[in-house]
């Protein structure tokens, strides 16, 4: 937690054209667990499936612009310099059902193979409840960067489907709307972040099993 604080800091002083909680107090350890204090962001989530493709796109397009500061980047996991497609290859497509393993290793292997883009601040989960709007639909603020990492922009257009992928075509180029849509492909964008935030895989058996829920309902 304390890296991950001294992240927010850099992230909040980017000077982002919305709201991001700051810290306001050091990390306290209670035993095995750490808490922090930080800053209120008013505002509400969207309802699923609902979204300005114009205010999407501004905020996509702020994330993906930040300068990637060397303190940042110290800070912050970059998964291309991890091997992360080879961690979900090697410890989750065997243990896939035989009917999804040929599938799916055909999908993690396009999304492995996309063009490398310059890497850019990822938040990692932008959607639902970490983006905060006004009753009139402006942007107010974008909480939890828990799981922030310097990566391709497409993965947080990809969450951003929250909103609808009709919704996301349109709020950015196709080149990111591509891209986002193989990343998405192999088990949901939402699992593949749990690999390129940089933390280890502690329960890879229910990781497993909730990216077969995800694979059945999309089938």
């Amino acid at each position: 937690m304390p890296r991950r604080m001294e992240a927010l800091r850099e992230i909040s002083q980017a000077g982002l054209p919305f709201a991001v909680p700051e810290p306001l107090t050091p990390v306290t350890r209670f035993g095995e667990r750490t808490a922090v204090a930080v800053s209120w962001i008013d505002g509400e989530a969207q309802p699923e499936g609902q979204g300005d493709p114009d205010q999407i796109g501004k905020l996509l397009r702020a994330v993906r612009e930040v300068t990637v500061t060397p303190r940042l980047r110290q800070l912050l996991n970059a998964p291309r310099e991890k091997g992360w497609a080879e961690v979900l290859a090697e410890e989750v497509i065997p243990r896939l059902p035989d009917r999804w393993r040929d599938e799916c290793r055909t999908r993690l292997e396009a999304a492995r193979d996309l063009e490398a883009v310059p890497d850019a601040l990822v938040h990692g989960d932008l959607c639902g409840a970490n983006v905060h709007w006004s009753r009139d639909g402006q942007l107010i603020g974008v909480l939890d960067w828990d799981q922030a990492h310097l990566f391709d922009p497409a993965i947080d257009a990809a969450l951003m489907a929250w909103h609808g992928w009709d919704t996301i075509r349109k709020a950015v180029d196709p080149e990111t709307y591509r891209r986002a849509r193989i990343y998405d492909a192999p088990f949901d964008v939402g699992h593949l972040v749990g690999v390129l935030d940089g933390r280890p895989l502690a329960n890879v058996e229910g990781y497993v099993r909730s990216i077969v829920g995800w694979l059945e309902k999309n089938a």
